[in-house]
């Protein structure tokens, strides 16, 4: 059984060194892909929620090929211990 999709995407940053709302869509596709908050706007929303709570930082952004603004975010050393610490 697939753990929630917003568990997936915090455990998603204790694995990588930053992602974008883009990134953790592809990473997540092949078992999320039928949920119906698997949306960028979803993801994104999940991903500022999480800033909000100190889960993650942002680290940088962009503009993706579309011209649209992409942000990026990074889960510190000790951010990762929160997040592992809650979500096995």
């Amino acid at each position: 059984m697939s753990r929630p999709l917003n568990y997936a995407i915090l455990k998603h940053f204790t694995t990588v060194d930053e992602a974008c709302a883009d990134d953790v869509l592809e990473a997540l596709e092949g078992e999320y892909s039928g949920f119906a908050a698997f949306t960028k706007d979803k993801v994104q929303e999940a991903l500022m929620t999480a800033e909000k709570n100190a889960l993650i930082e942002e680290s940088r952004f962009d503009l993706d090929p579309a011209g649209d603004l992409r942000v990026y975010y990074r889960a510190t050393d000790e951010q990762r211990k929160t997040i592992d610490s809650y979500i096995k």
